[in-house]
């Protein structure tokens, strides 16, 4: 192929040459036009097809950070975004503010955030907005406003101040939903859960999983949803409540302090179907 053949291609594409991996899915800023949305691939490393946007404003609810027009995602996670929000109105419970769910056809982003990429991921805010009284951000609220840590890292605890127990019932309302695979939280969080277990929490606190940050968000990722082939999910979830040994470790000082890693590896190429994706 020649040179020149080779750049009218990249033109044609709305690409260039220095163009990224994750430079090209970012400019693919409209969803593929398809009936039925399809994930592809691993939450990171995958794409969508037939996307939906979240609107920016719904029942209990609000999109943050409009910017990054990163509201798209699989019509199974719009419809949870939804449920929960109504859910948060019913109860009073605050208006929850929605971070990043995923790019328009998913892919990789160029801040690096590994995950989000095949429509199936929402973060959303520990801040619950008590004090809006059913207005309305503005856009500047919404690019301004930043989510306080509601965990207090000088005792491993959450932070009393910050940690209500409507944010209990939100994760709790959320980890309960069937679509749910598994919701994402600080090591903190996860403990203060535990020291309100009962027999029949246990069915949705497996789901809570402890990770590194997510002192300010939690993450919530669906399983992959029926009639979706070629989206590959994750083991399940173990069926403990996760309140043992298993959480106790990352308060050590392995956890704290985990060994920097190396050289790091290339990302495996995208399914073959995401450039089909990419490029229509």
């Amino acid at each position: 192929m020649s040179k020149i053949l080779l750049i009218a291609i990249y033109l044609f594409s709305g690409c260039t040459l220095a163009d990224s991996v994750p430079q090209k899915w970012a400019k693919r800023t409209t969803p593929t036009v398809d009936l039925v949305p399809q994930s592809i691939g691993t939450y990171t490393n995958g794409c969508i097809s037939g996307a939906v946007s979240l609107p920016l404003s719904g029942t209990g609810y609000q999109v943050m950070r409009l910017s990054r027009n990163r509201f798209y995602g699989h019509a199974t996670l719009i419809q949870f975004i939804q449920q929960l929000g109504q859910v948060a109105a019913d109860q009073q419970l605050g208006t929850l503010l929605i971070g990043d769910l995923g790019q328009a056809r998913g892919g990789p982003t160029p801040s690096g955030h590994r995950s989000h990429q095949t429509g199936l991921d929402v973060d959303i805010w520990f801040l619950l907005s008590k004090q809006l009284d059913n207005r309305l951000l503005s856009a500047n609220e919404r690019e301004t406003w930043g989510a306080p840590s509601v965990v207090d890292a000088n005792s491993d605890t959450v932070d009393y101040r910050q940690w209500t127990q409507a944010h209990e019932k939100v994760l709790e309302a959320a980890a309960r939903h069937p679509d749910v695979d598994r919701i994402f939280v600080n090591p903190s969080i996860k403990q203060e859960l535990c020291t309100h277990k009962t027999a029949a929490s246990a069915v949705w606190l497996r789901k809570i999983r402890p990770w590194w940050k997510h002192d300010d968000h939690f993450h919530v990722r669906l399983k992959c949803p029926k009639g979706n082939p070629y989206c590959q999910g994750q083991p399940a979830v173990p069926e403990t409540d996760g309140c043992d040994a298993s959480l106790a470790w990352w308060f050590s000082a392995e956890a704290k302090a985990p060994s920097k890693p190396g050289k790091p590896t290339p990302p495996p190429p995208l399914p073959a179907l995401c450039e089909q994706v990419l490029n229509q």
